[in-house]
């Protein structure tokens, strides 16, 4: 498995030496609240991996920007969660539940400025290049999460503008992550770009292995309710994939199945998961799934370093392609 002890206390010491003004407090409770909210702090480690894999001295100056996507991340999960309105993160109440709206767009906001504050603290020389792949990631997230949106009005959403939609609502600031640590580690372009794309296609992978497991994970492991993206009628990569393949009656029966929430349809689950088993619509998202997986493979054995000095970002890649199953 991957041991992150180290990078993740880094990240934690960092954090607890953050002092954000007490006034006024209903723009920095929320703040203060989101960040202790503890996740596996999965992208701020991939900055410190990406220095240490070119230049291990420069670890200590990738910090601050390590903290700069650990901000923008939860400021994104804020506003993420006023327009999902989702009432848990994390096993607690979001932002937009504990206080309200208001108070979770502004402190967001805020959050955000944070970011860049803590960017800003990087190594002067190294300001410019973070903030140009910094904002190019931001933005891009953004605009991924407005196609997650978009897709929920529209009843044909295509494969490719699918995975586009994951590249860029999830997968990119994996990859923006890694590179700005390339970047403080002073590596070529050319090495920068083979880092990104591991990142960005091991995120693919790993929202498509999500997917996956939230029809067919052990309950007990995966975290969250098995079968909430057909509760939903989420259009993931099993659902494009079936409407897809399947006959003209069982699109009807598909229609039929959207329609009718679990109260209508106890039984919506288990119908789903029958069409999923007759087009073996599993071995099809686990193909998509393998193929960004080994393309990530891929481009983190082009890098130029010794095998050794990128066990670590193996053991991540291993460990998220393998939880929860």
């Amino acid at each position: 498995m991957f041991n992150n002890s180290t990078y993740s206390q880094i990240i934690q010491d960092r954090l607890k030496q953050v002092d954000f003004p007490e006034q006024p407090d209903n723009l920095y409770d929320p703040l203060r609240y989101i960040l202790s909210l503890a996740g596996k702090r999965i992208r701020p480690q991939l900055v410190l991996m990406g220095a240490e894999l070119f230049e291990p001295r420069t670890m200590k100056d990738a910090i601050s920007a390590s903290l700069a996507v650990e901000y923008f991340h939860n400021f994104s999960l804020i506003h993420d969660d006023i327009m999902d309105n989702a009432p848990l993160r994390r096993g607690k109440p979001t932002v937009h539940q504990k206080w309200n709206d208001n108070v979770a767009i502004l402190s967001g906001d805020a959050l955000l400025v944070k970011a860049y504050e803590q960017l800003c603290l990087s190594p002067v020389e190294k300001i410019a290049p973070l903030l140009q792949v910094f904002n190019k990631t931001a933005l891009e997230v953004c605009e991924g999460q407005q196609l997650d949106m978009d897709f929920e009005e529209r009843s044909q959403v295509s494969e490719v503008e699918y995975i586009d939609m994951i590249r860029l609502k999830t997968s990119v600031l994996l990859g923006g992550a890694l590179q700005m640590g390339a970047i403080i580690a002073g590596t070529s372009l050319e090495n920068q770009q083979l880092l990104y794309d591991f990142g960005v296609n091991l995120g693919i992978a790993f929202q498509l292995q999500d997917d996956i497991l939230d029809v067919y994970g052990d309950p007990k492991t995966f975290g969250k309710q098995v079968g909430g993206d057909i509760l939903a009628n989420k259009k993931t990569i099993l659902f494009i994939k079936l409407k897809e393949l399947a006959s003209e009656e069982d699109k009807q029966l598909l229609t039929e199945l959207l329609t009718h929430d679990i109260d209508k349809e106890p039984q919506k689950v288990e119908k789903m998961k029958a069409l999923y088993a007759k087009y073996d619509i599993p071995s099809l998202a686990i193909y998509q799934k393998e193929k960004f997986t080994a393309v990530a493979y891929e481009k983190l054995e082009a890098i130029p370093c010794p095998k050794a000095s990128k066990q670590s970002l193996f053991n991540l890649a291993n460990a998220l392609m393998h939880r929860a199953q």
